[in-house]
């Protein structure tokens, strides 16, 4: 009995967190959060750049890459729901770090306040990239924005304008409509995001590093300062709203995040 339940947590476990390169003898995880619309071939690969301290793992959402006949998540609380309890076991192991970019960032503080307020459990350290603090005025539009009456062609162009997707995918009709639903589900999780700082309230201890690209819209990241004890530091690299998948920037982040880690004296 107990041999099915471990076959049937790990698979859950795979089919929510992707991890290709394993390292189980790492003595920290690093967890990625990808962006709307996105998947986890791009951070996932981020395992082979760190060193053999840290494990990187990326989450995957249902509705794309091997998940892609699943149901796209109706809100915030089930995608937390959801991540935490595939990954529980291994965040109690050992001491763990988020990223996040843009949706991927909201996300990891959603599970981030979920593990702290339930399990007591805290990311050392939140690295957040392209993104408002949830509870700022900046982050109100995100919320107002009407998903049933924006057009397709809207949305599309919205993307063509962030970046990040391959142009040669974009030629085909298939991949476009499954990028932009998907990038349409997204955004009507993120609007189910709901929280409202108390005063006096500071929810986390851990040391939070906020990246930006230099030419990408200004985020009030200022606002992450006030969700937390620890030590805060912001960085602004050189590009847009993806700037994170230029090589020097993603070397830059990689190595930044590794010394974060490496030096947390845990």
């Amino acid at each position: 009995m107990m041999c099915c339940f471990l076959v049937v947590f790990f698979l859950g476990m795979e089919k929510v967190v992707v991890c290709p390169y394993k390292r189980p003898n790492a003595l920290y995880r690093l967890i990625c959060f990808p962006w709307a619309g996105g998947g986890t071939s791009q951070l996932a690969q981020w395992g082979k750049l760190f060193s053999s301290s840290v494990e990187v793992c990326s989450v995957r959402l249902p509705g794309r890459e091997s998940r892609h006949k699943e149901p796209f998540a109706k809100d915030m609380a089930t995608v937390v729901n959801e991540i935490t309890s595939a990954l529980l076991k291994e965040l109690q192991e050992k001491p763990f770090a988020f990223f996040g970019h843009s949706f991927g960032s909201y996300i990891s503080f959603a599970v981030a306040l979920h593990l702290k307020e339930k399990y007591g459990l805290e990311p050392f350290h939140l690295f957040l990239s392209g993104a408002h603090a949830p509870h700022s005025e900046a982050f109100l539009p995100i919320k107002m924005v009407s998903i049933s009456d924006t057009k397709d062609e809207d949305v599309l162009k919205y993307i063509e304008i962030l970046g990040g997707t391959p142009s040669e995918l974009l030629q085909s009709e298939d991949i476009k409509e499954h990028l932009i639903l998907t990038f349409r589900e997204d955004l009507r999780v993120l609007q189910t995001l709901s929280f409202e700082k108390a005063e006096r309230n500071i929810p986390f201890s851990c040391d939070i590093t906020c990246f930006n690209g230099s030419e990408d819209k200004s985020h009030d990241v200022e606002a992450w300062h006030d969700l937390t004890s620890g030590d805060i530091s912001y960085y602004e690299l050189p590009g847009g709203h993806f700037y994170l998948l230029e090589p020097s920037n993603e070397i830059f982040l990689t190595k930044h995040i590794t010394k974060c880690i490496e030096n947390a004296g845990l």
